[in-house]
């Protein structure tokens, strides 16, 4: 019972913390879950691996690069919209960071479904259906080569919309093809996926719609349209 409430906790935390707006360069955030939280549908190994070695490794490698270039903006709104005039150090591993950090928290246990409410309204108006925004988002997963993200997004007018991105890139830096706020994000990586579902990544989107954080999603979605 104990390890529950704090594991509740943790995660309150955590999606207090980041529906905010409060990420920090400079802090990696313990996983919000166990590894093997979102089983069956995202297996424990993968798990494990991605936020211990590749998230992480993002991490170490964005302060080493920030210590490099101490001019460079400590925030990360700042330096993604000057990121095309910084170095690529910077570049792959703060989006690397923020793009997982973001990733861990529209994930949860027992979660997935459908969004409530008024983003649920804004869904439908956007794209047709939440089945028909479902359908155009695994294609902008599964048509994006190679490694990168494809996100839900919040553009500057207040509406939503789907762009997938290439490697650690983010709607939020200037070098993306359509800037916005993202509320959702899937890594597309092989990394992600490759041990449980191999070359099947349409297998992993499918998966992920088991374990999306729809709380989380809307949090966000408020702060940004506030």
């Amino acid at each position: 019972m104990k390890k529950l409430l704090t594991t509740a906790l943790l995660a309150l935390c955590t999606l207090s913390l980041l529906a905010q707006d409060k990420f920090d360069l400079k802090r990696l955030d313990p996983m919000p879950y166990a590894y093997d939280a979102l089983e069956p549908h995202i297996d424990a190994q993968t798990m494990e691996i991605h936020y211990s070695r590749h998230h992480r490794g993002y991490f170490n490698n964005l302060q080493k690069a920030l210590e490099a270039m101490p001019d460079a903006p400590q925030d990360a709104t700042a330096l993604f919209a000057r990121i095309s005039t910084l170095p690529a150090a910077l570049r792959n591993n703060a989006g690397g960071h923020y793009n997982h950090t973001l990733f861990w928290s529209v994930m949860a246990p027992k979660a997935g479904g459908a969004p409530q409410g008024a983003l649920a309204d804004q869904i439908t108006a956007a794209f047709g259906s939440f089945d028909q925004f479902k359908e155009q988002f695994k294609q902008a997963a599964l048509t994006r080569f190679g490694s990168g993200w494809a996100w839900l997004c919040v553009a500057k007018d207040g509406s939503l919309f789907i762009t997938s991105t290439a490697n650690q890139d983010n709607p939020l830096m200037d070098v993306a093809d359509k800037q916005g706020t993202p509320i959702l994000g899937l890594d597309v990586w092989e990394h992600a996926y490759y041990l449980k579902y191999q070359n099947q990544r349409g297998s992993y989107i499918d998966a992920f719609w088991h374990v999306i954080n729809w709380p989380e999603v809307t949090a966000r979605w408020q702060a940004t349209i506030k």
